[in-house]
C-alpha cells in the first residue's frame, strides 16, 4: 500500500515539501510514533489526493499519544465530514513545537495522562460522552489551552479543511467573491431573496 505523507516539512534527503516519496515499513520504524489512516471513498479529499491512504511520522510523541490529541480535538472541533488526516494536522502541530521544547513534551503529556484518568483509565477506549465529560473536566488548564488554541490555525487553515468546507480561498486579488460562486456552498441552505439580493452592478 502506498502511503502519502502529511508532512509538510522539507526532508534531509534534499526532496521539497509535496515531493516526498511514499512511506515505507522501514521508514515508518524511524520514528517514535506513526498515525496511519485512510480517506473515506469518494470524499472531496479522496478525489483530489494521490492515495487514499495516509500517515504522519511523529518526532516526539507516541502513537497513543497522538491518537489521544487527535480524538481530543474531534472533542473540541466536532466536524463529522473532516477526515482524521486534517486531525492529523493538529498532532503534527504539537508534536514538533514537543520536540522544540522539552517543557511542552511534558505539559502534552501530563495532560494526556489527565484525560485518560479522566475518562476512566483510556481516553481511546472511553464513549463519546465520556470523552466529553473528560475535555470539560480539563476546560482552562494550559495543556487545554494549548490544545484548543492549535486547533484554530491547524485544522482549518489548510487546503485539506478548504476542499472540505468549499472554501476557494482569498478572492482580494481575484476581484472579490460576488462574482465568483458567492453562493454556491452546497452545504448551507439557499438564502432567501430578501436576505441575498443581486448585486449592485451601477
Amino acid at each position: 500500500m502506498r502511503f502519502i505523507s502529511i508532512s509538510q516539512e522539507r526532508r534531509h534527503d534534499g526532496l521539497p515539501a509535496g515531493k516526498t516519496p511514499p512511506l515505507t515499513r522501514r521508514h515508518l520504524l524511524k520514528g517514535t510514533g506513526v498515525l496511519i489512516g485512510t480517506l473515506a471513498a469518494g470524499s472531496p479529499l479522496a478525489l483530489l489526493a494521490p492515495s487514499t491512504a495516509w500517515a504522519l511520522e511523529l518526532k516526539t510523541l507516541t502513537q497513543v499519544e497522538g491518537d489521544t490529541l487527535l480524538q481530543m480535538g474531534r472533542v473540541l472541533f466536532p466536524h463529522p465530514q473532516l477526515a482524521d488526516a486534517v486531525y492529523a494536522l493538529l498532532v503534527k502541530d504539537l508534536d514538533a513545537g514537543a520536540a522544540a521544547d522539552a517543557s511542552a513534551a511534558q505539559g502534552l503529556r501530563t495532560g494526556i495522562a489527565a484525560l485518560d484518568h479522566l475518562a476512566g483509565g483510556s481516553f481511546l477506549k472511553a464513549s463519546a460522552g465520556r470523552r466529553l465529560e473528560a475535555v470539560k473536566a480539563m476546560e482552562g488548564q494550559a495543556f487545554f489551552n494549548t490544545v484548543r488554541g492549535k486547533c484554530v490555525t491547524s485544522l482549518y487553515d489548510n487546503e485539506m479543511a478548504y476542499a472540505t468546507f468549499g472554501y476557494e480561498g482569498s478572492a482580494w486579488e481575484k476581484g472579490g467573491y460576488i462574482m465568483r460562486g458567492f453562493q454556491d456552498l452546497k452545504w448551507l441552505p439557499e438564502p432567501s431573496a430578501e436576505a441575498s439580493p443581486p448585486p449592485f452592478m451601477g
